[in-house]
């Protein structure tokens, strides 16, 4: 996965944000999507998320996923 620091982060638009109010779950390139869906899973587990949400941030990596 390609090491996304504050600075790189911080330049990222909303829309690569599974969560883009939060600025949360990065999904800009498919190695982040994949860690976006697996964190989300874990917070689920762990009780700090709903499944709805779990699925919002689901869909959306796997959209990340699909292309190209």
């Amino acid at each position: 996965m390609a090491e996304l620091n504050t600075e790189k982060r911080d330049k990222l638009p909303d829309k690569a944000f599974a969560e883009p109010d939060k600025r949360a779950y990065p999904i800009e390139d498919k190695a982040h999507a994949r860690n976006a869906k697996a964190r989300a899973s874990q917070a689920v587990k762990a009780g700090r998320m709903s499944k709805a949400e779990e699925k919002r941030i689901g869909k959306k990596a796997d959209a990340v996923l699909k292309k190209g």
